[in-house]
């Protein structure tokens, strides 16, 4: 019985891989007469609205670090399990903490005005942040903040499986590729690897309302990543 069950999985299995949602199985036997049920397999995008979704109940009861105690809301990330491109800044602002939502504030004005420019809508692609809890003060993460949460972001991209990320500022950027030492000014515009997929690092939409100067650097840098999703360009 094991075995037939096991069997039955990998063919389930093997069905949802080709975009099957539904499909008859032989589940009983009456009168000596086989009687096939028809079963839903769920589709893959609903596995990922799932996991996501148990990961955001993860995130909304953390408390694995000190930013836990003076929170409004967690800040999990929102977009399309379907994205095909991320945006990763570093953490929460006082209006994301509010609503629980990220880039709401001025920035994320901003940042929107940027998706837009590349012909896209903010519900086509995925935004999230390192931290899922606001720094007090919007202070710098710290390092074992970054630590503890990190592994949220990780997971969001492992399921979301984007073709392409772009890290807004320089502690995303320096947090993804894992190297402290990086300075942004130096490594933006060129892409780097997140487990194989490219990863573009630019400046932080708060860091281009200071400087309105260098957003067509950004512009530039989202022109390239609209290259990468055409498959027009290489890592």
């Amino acid at each position: 019985m094991d075995m037939l069950v096991q069997d039955i999985k990998k063919v389930l299995e093997f069905y949802q891989a080709l975009g099957f949602e539904r499909l008859p199985i032989e589940l009983t036997m009456a009168k000596g007469k086989v009687e096939a049920q028809e079963i839903r397999v769920p589709h893959p995008s609903e596995d990922k609205d799932a996991t996501l979704n148990a990961l955001r109940d993860e995130v909304k009861n953390c408390t694995r670090c000190k930013l836990s105690n003076e929170r409004t809301n967690t800040v999990p990330g929102e977009g399309s399990p379907q994205a095909r491109l991320m945006f990763i800044g570093e953490a929460p602002g006082k209006e994301e903490d509010i609503q629980g939502r990220p880039f709401v504030g001025d920035a994320g004005i901003l940042l929107t005005k940027l998706i837009e420019k590349m012909g896209l809508k903010r519900e086509d692609v995925y935004i999230a942040n390192i931290l899922k809890c606001r720094p007090p003060l919007n202070r710098d993460p710290q390092p074992d903040e970054i630590a503890q949460c990190i592994g949220f972001v990780q997971r969001q991209i492992e399921i979301i499986k984007p073709k392409v990320i772009m890290s807004l500022g320089r502690i995303a950027a320096k947090a993804l590729i894992g190297n402290p030492g990086l300075k942004l000014t130096a490594i933006r515009g060129n892409f780097y690897s997140y487990n194989g997929i490219p990863l573009m690092p630019t400046f932080h939409p708060a860091y281009l309302l200071r400087n309105p100067k260098d957003k067509w650097l950004t512009w530039n840098d989202a022109q390239k990543v609209l290259e990468k999703l055409k498959g027009n360009d290489t890592l």
